[in-house]
C-alpha cells in the first residue's frame, strides 16, 4: 500500500509539472506574465480633424472619465492615474481604440506623479535613481527587512505580498524579507486605505521602526484610498506627515511588481 501511494504521488507530481511547467522563476526582472494580466495602461491619442471630430473626441473623453469608478481617468489631454486605477478594465472593454492595458509590470514609482500615464505616451515607467535617499542606498542595498501593516486592507494585496516570498517568486534571494516585529524592520509596507481605527496602530508601528526607515505604499487603496477615497471612516493624515519612498500600484499588486519596485530602492536603478 505504501509503495502504491508513493508511486501515485510521483505520477501526480509529474502530471502537475507537465501541466504547469516549472514553478520557480529564474529571472523575475525579465519574465513575461502569462495569462490575463493588466499592467501599465496606454492611451491612444484622439484623432485630430474637423470640429465635429474634435467634439466627438471630447464627448468620448467625458464618457471615459464618468465611467471610471475611482476618478482615475481625467484631464484634457486624457490621463490615467495608476494610483487611483483599480485595473478593472472597463475603459479598455468599452473603448478599445483609446485604452489598452499592457503586460508591463514594472510600474512602481518613487514619486506620486510618476504614476500618471498621459495620452499618446507609450513608454515604461523609469524612476530617477537620484530620488532614492542616501541612507537607503547606504544601508539597505543588500538586505531589507520590512514590516507589513494592513491598514483596513481587504486581504488581496496582503496575499500578493506573501506570494512574493513563495517558491515561485522567491524575493528572499535578493535579501528582502518580512519580519514580525517593527523593531526588527527597516521600513513599513502599508496596504489598505488607512481607516480611523488603524491610524493609531500604524503610527505606533512606524515609531517602533529604528532610523533610518522607509515607507512603501502597496496597492491602490494605500496610495489613494481607492474606492474608499473620501470616506469619513478613513484617516490618511499619516501620509501627510512623512515622505513615501515607493509607490507600488495595482489592485491587487502583482508579486513581480512588488519585487521589481523594491529593487528600485535597493539597487537604485
Amino acid at each position: 500500500m505504501k509503495l502504491q501511494f508513493k508511486i501515485g504521488s510521483v505520477f501526480s507530481d509529474v502530471k502537475i509539472l507537465l501541466h504547469q511547467g516549472k514553478q520557480y522563476i529564474p529571472d523575475v526582472t525579465g519574465v513575461e506574465v502569462p495569462g490575463i494580466f493588466r499592467g501599465r495602461p496606454v492611451i491612444t491619442a484622439a484623432a485630430a480633424g474637423a470640429v465635429a471630430g474634435a467634439g466627438a473626441a471630447a464627448a468620448e473623453n467625458q464618457e471615459l472619465m464618468e465611467l471610471c469608478p475611482t476618478g482615475a481617468i481625467s484631464g484634457d489631454p486624457l490621463c490615467i492615474d495608476m494610483g487611483k486605477c483599480v485595473f478593472c478594465g472597463e475603459c479598455q472593454k468599452l473603448f478599445p481604440h483609446r485604452i489598452r492595458f499592457t503586460k508591463d509590470y514594472k510600474i512602481s514609482s518613487l514619486t506620486r506623479d510618476g504614476l500618471i500615464i498621459r495620452e499618446g505616451q507609450d513608454v515604461p515607467v523609469v524612476p530617477d535613481p537620484g530620488l532614492v535617499r542616501q541612507e537607503i542606498r547606504k544601508y539597505f542595498g543588500k538586505s531589507l527587512k520590512l514590516r507589513q501593516v494592513s491598514a483596513a486592507g481587504d486581504n488581496s494585496c496582503e496575499w500578493e505580498l506573501n506570494a512574493a516570498g513563495n517558491v515561485n517568486f522567491d524575493m528572499g534571494r535578493f535579501g528582502i524579507e518580512f519580519v514580525a516585529s517593527p523593531r526588527h524592520a527597516d521600513g513599513l509596507v502599508i496596504t489598505g486605505p488607512i481607516s480611523k481605527n488603524m491610524a493609531g496602530p500604524l503610527q505606533i508601528c512606524y515609531d517602533a521602526v529604528p532610523h533610518p526607515k522607509m515607507i512603501i505604499l502597496a496597492g491602490t487603496d494605500a496610495i489613494s484610498g481607492g474606492i474608499f477615497a473620501g470616506s469619513r471612516a478613513l484617516d490618511r493624515s499619516f501620509l501627510e506627515k512623512y515622505k513615501v519612498d515607493l509607490y507600488i500600484p495595482g489592485n491587487p499588486v502583482h508579486p513581480l511588481t512588488i519585487i521589481n519596485g523594491v529593487l528600485i530602492l535597493m539597487r537604485c536603478k
